[in-house]
């Protein structure tokens, strides 16, 4: 577990330590701690879109002592799954540009606007608050669902971001993305733990439909 300032000071060992600058996007309860959406996290969740990037931060872990740890103690096998490394008591996970089944679209590139320097050489882009939804809604974890409530209750939810996102996902291959964030909301919303428009949850179904139509036809 490691808290805010933990988090900080971590971040700006790093960045002190890397040799030129980089960028890295905080994904996860990273991105939740740096939007104050929460106050502390298992692991540090960075996705990269160079591998140079998470090469070097690789690099500048080591120098700090972190351990390189299997991957398959956390995760399923896959080939999409991040490099783990341990440093005492926090595990960070890198990922590039894919997350488990989700995709780090150049569209939650664009979004994640809020920016972060730590050190001389670390630049932290934060992904918004309705991608982090996208992200949570693939994984079966019930803190990630509780995550979901949370951070629709602090931010103001722009249904047609998620929905268009959620197509992206589809299109970029992840074809669960509409079933499991379908899936995630309406639970959420039957157990009256955030409230979704009724409009949001006929569309996504009906997106549902016509995604397993059009498969049946090929």
């Amino acid at each position: 577990m490691i808290d805010i300032k933990q988090q900080e000071e971590i971040f700006i060992a790093i960045g002190n330590i890397l040799d030129k600058q980089i960028s890295v996007y905080a994904i996860g309860g990273t991105g939740m701690m740096l939007r104050g959406i929460k106050d502390s996290t298992l692991d540090v969740d960075f996705v990269f879109d160079k591998k140079k990037d998470r090469d070097k931060l690789i690099i500048a872990l080591k120098k700090l002592g972190a351990k390189e740890t299997d991957v398959a103690s956390f995760h399923e096998l896959r080939s999409n799954t991040p490099t783990i490394f341990k440093l005492e008591n926090v595990r960070f996970d890198l990922f590039m540009n894919r997350i488990i089944t989700s995709r780090f679209s150049e569209k939650m590139k664009d979004r994640a606007k809020q920016v972060h320097e730590f050190g001389k050489n670390l630049i932290v882009k934060v992904a918004d608050p309705h991608d982090l939804i996208i992200m949570k809604s693939a994984t079966s974890r019930a803190k990630d669902l509780d995550d979901i409530a949370v951070i629709i209750k602090k931010n103001p939810t722009n249904w047609n971001i998620i929905i268009e996102e959620a197509k992206e996902q589809i299109n970029l291959g992840n074809e669960k993305a509409i079933l499991s964030l379908g899936e995630k909301i309406e639970k959420l919303n039957n157990q009256k733990a955030i409230a979704v428009p009724k409009i949001i949850l006929d569309k996504l179904w009906k997106l549902l439909k016509n995604q397993i139509h059009e498969k049946n036809k090929t």
